[in-house]
């Protein structure tokens, strides 16, 4: 949703040299060693329903106001008794009370009886251990109800015992994570029902050419649809984020600099696709100059090497390769780690399976690090391995609807045979769903 209202005071701010480096073309490594060290989080907070909350980044640790359980209670349907009792009654226990969950029992369980309760009954004073109804006997003598309690359970079975999930002044959930239903679920049983959250940074998108119509409109000989816009749109709405759609601008330097300055005054990021190289019709890149500070990075990678950073005051902008694929890979690697560390949360970093290669490549240039888009498959034994999509154009958006994941080849690595272990990021990893 557009969003022109001024962003809410910072507590901290980006440095002028947050990107600053001197190397013409950086390493995968060096980027991403260089962006943990200098992005900090902007996001300020603000509190919340806990039913708003799936997604979003706690902002202020979780400290649980008493146990999970409260008190101790049966895990199952049966008979609670005292394990002191068992060998002395042989297992015989009259039955004096009935605990339903909600409705604990006032009196305190009588020395060699047993009470009949049911899974979440709080436990009687006195009883420390649970039979399971399938392995009891219930009887009647003299009219009165007894069971039979079978031998060999230890004490303590069947019991959950008070704080044995969470204890009393424990700090369940830290600041920093993002917050899952399992999350969710563990605030809710200690009866918070608001949370404390990062505000959602506020993203601006463009794209820029004269080359480029939206869907839905008429497209004439030499001119594209834009998909790049609506791939970043729900990359971003992944990261969870306030987006504000600024349209595609043209190739017009006025234009682009006034839009981005602003965009500037309303946002924390400013993220385009295109026009992030040097050409004369590339003028995100002289705006950013006019406006702030570049810090243009190429990439020692494939694709996405003509990427670029910088900032207009406190505001990122992020310049992504105008190939759909190329702008993908950039995204998850790259600007997906730089919002989520903006919005208070630690840098995340995918983890790599090392998987046999179901492909070769007879021949690769060294210097650079290459993301191919690949999938799991596995072979006539059933082992699992990793397949590449055939071709490499980064303008193939085919490669990526195939794919589940990002397969990774180190600079130094010249070729690869069947077989040979490489690294593979289920898309997962970045937070989107599997195939």
């Amino acid at each position: 949703m557009p969003s022109d209202s001024p962003l809410p005071p910072r507590t901290r701010k980006l440095v002028d040299d947050c990107f600053l480096h001197d190397s013409e073309r950086l390493r995968h490594d060096e980027a991403i060693a260089l962006l943990r060290e200098r992005v900090s989080a902007v996001a300020e907070s603000e509190t919340i329903a806990l039913e708003e909350a799936a997604g979003r980044i706690l902002a202020e640790p979780v400290i649980a106001p008493r146990n999970v359980p409260l008190t101790d209670n049966s895990a199952m349907d049966g008979y609670a008794f005292a394990q002191g009792a068992y060998d002395a009654t042989g297992g015989f226990f009259p039955i004096d009370q009935r605990i339903p969950a909600g409705h604990p029992s006032p009196e305190p369980l009588l020395p060699g009886r047993a009470a009949r309760i049911f899974t979440g009954a709080v436990m009687p004073l006195g009883a420390d251990t649970v039979a399971m109804q399938e392995d009891c006997e219930q009887h009647e003598q003299d009219g009165a109800p007894f069971v039979i309690i079978p031998p060999g359970l230890k004490r303590g079975a069947n019991v959950r015992l008070a704080g044995e999930d969470v204890a009393e002044g424990a700090a369940l959930i830290p600041a920093g994570s993002r917050l899952r239903p399992q999350e969710i679920a563990a605030i809710a049983s200690i009866g918070q029902n608001r949370v404390t959250v990062s505000r959602k940074l506020k993203v601006a998108i463009l794209s820029t050419g004269d080359e480029i119509v939206r869907p839905g409109s008429p497209i004439a000989p030499g001119q594209v649809y834009d998909s790049n816009v609506y791939l970043l749109r729900a990359l971003l709405e992944s990261v969870g984020v306030e987006v504000t759609d600024l349209g595609v601008l043209p190739d017009d330097p006025d234009t682009i600099r006034s839009t981005i300055r602003k965009a500037s005054q309303t946002h924390q990021a400013i993220l385009s696709s295109g026009g992030a190289s040097r050409g004369e019709e590339d003028h995100l890149v002289a705006a950013l100059d006019a406006l702030g500070t570049r810090h243009m990075w190429q990439l020692a990678i494939k694709p996405g090497r003509p990427m670029n950073f910088g900032q207009i005051d406190d505001c990122i902008m992020l310049g992504l390769p105008g190939n759909p694929v190329a702008a993908m890979v950039c995204f998850l690697l790259y600007v997906r780690p730089v919002l989520i560390a903006m919005s208070g949360a630690p840098w995340p970093d995918p983890v790599r399976l090392p998987l046999p290669a179901a492909f070769e490549i007879k021949k690769k240039k060294t210097g650079r690090r290459e993301f191919s888009r690949g999938w799991l498959t596995r072979d006539d034994e059933g082992r699992l391995l990793v397949d590449k999509f055939e071709r490499d154009g980064s303008g193939l958006i085919t490669g990526l609807r195939e794919a589940d994941g990002l397969i990774e080849i180190a600079e130094d690595v010249t070729g690869i045979k069947r077989g040979d272990i490489v690294s593979f990021i289920p898309f997962t990893e970045f937070g989107l769903p599997g195939k």
